[in-house]
């Protein structure tokens, strides 16, 4: 079953004419009940689709406008044009070394993540933010700590990349979140569109779970199977989270980092964290390696009620470069100067956090 958001198949049967809002809210609500609970709401929601005949994504359509792109599908192609490009990171695997890289692809309906693997990402060698490209054959599945709907696309074995494609023009792109700098003293519940620049200086083990891998929420054990509310008795998925606390300079404020993020900051895989899994002792090593690095973080914070406290939930992880990050400071420091009628031969005094200086930290619940 495609992983269609609640809001876009109430908003499809709805405009069917066959069933009003406040109808479609009701016998939701009553299948959820006569289900026991077993089923969720938008488990319910496809359930009244289905009862009236209603197609959420057709069969026929494969080219896909990135809005129409939902986790489970397969062989679909889409366009759209580059919005952003992250850096290639490098992972052990096994007795050789994996690479990955993601891109964000846009188009005038939303924006989504495109992961790159291993040999894929030589096809990504020159390609820049701006660039169109034509994805054929691909796959798209859940991700449910991505920013973009819950949903990213893979090219598997058969996916086909096509850079600049003639005749093919993307003027306008729609934006998914935007993100801006923030200072950590500034920050509030419910911010999104968070970007913090902070240095690491407290790291915690990580905790493991088992997920279902149609819906990739919790499997509870019982005598040795698992079952989902959902989809009742599956071979589980491994996830885990990991929460460590940055500084940069303002204040300190714990991270909450989920699966795919785990694996871009420790640049490991889900093999090489299972193995922590039986043991934490090899990942004391991890953290003395992590402790000091630099993050570009982004993400959305949200108020822990349990410890009364304000938390980062990361969507995505980079790792900073210094340099960059002076130069960029020095920038803006420049142009505040020549608003202010300064000199800009003068020494810049750079008013943000000097990511060279030792991290201030403060006492930690």
């Amino acid at each position: 079953m495609y992983k269609v958001p609640l809001n876009e198949i109430k908003e499809k049967i709805v405009s069917s004419g066959k069933m009003s809002s406040e109808e479609l809210d009701a016998k939701i609500k009553s299948k959820v009940s006569e289900l026991s609970g077993l089923i969720s709401e938008e488990g319910a929601a496809h359930i009244v689709a289905n009862e009236l005949n209603i197609e959420l994504v057709s069969s026929e359509q494969k080219h896909l406008k990135i809005k129409e792109v939902y986790a489970g599908m397969r062989n679909i192609s889409t366009v759209g044009k580059v919005v952003r490009k992250f850096d290639v990171n490098e992972f052990a695997k096994g007795d050789s070394t994996g690479k990955v890289c993601s891109i964000i692809l846009g188009d005038e309906t939303g924006t989504i993540r495109v992961v790159f693997w291993n040999e894929q990402v030589e096809q990504l060698t020159g390609v820049k933010d701006g660039d169109i490209l034509a994805l054929k054959e691909v796959y798209a599945k859940e991700n449910k700590n991505s920013n973009n709907n819950n949903k990213e696309i893979h090219l598997g074995d058969r996916g086909e990349v096509e850079i600049n494609p003639k005749d093919i023009e993307i003027s306008d792109v729609r934006q998914g979140t935007t993100y801006e700098r923030r200072k950590i003293e500034e920050l509030q519940d419910g911010d999104a569109g968070v970007e913090v620049l902070g240095t690491v200086v407290q790291i915690y083990d990580p905790r493991f779970f088992h997920i279902c891998p149609e819906c990739n929420k919790r499997a509870n054990e019982t005598e040795g199977k698992y079952q989902c509310v959902e989809h009742g008795e599956v071979t589980p998925a491994l996830s885990y989270v990991l929460n460590l606390v940055v500084d940069d300079g303002t204040g300190n404020i714990r991270c909450v980092f989920w699966k795919n993020q785990i694996n871009h900051l420790l640049d490991k895989t889900e093999n090489d964290m299972g193995k922590f899994k039986e043991g934490l002792s090899p990942f004391e090593e991890v953290k003395t390696d992590l402790l000091g690095s630099l993050f570009k973080l982004l993400g959305r914070i949200k108020r822990n009620e349990m410890f009364d406290r304000l938390e980062f939930n990361v969507q995505i992880v980079e790792k900073a470069k210094a340099k960059e990050e002076i130069n960029k400071l020095e920038s803006v420091t420049e142009k505040k100067e020549v608003v202010a009628g300064e000199s800009v031969a003068d020494e810049p005094v750079i008013e943000e956090t000097n990511v060279t200086d030792e991290p201030k930290t403060e006492p930690i619940n």
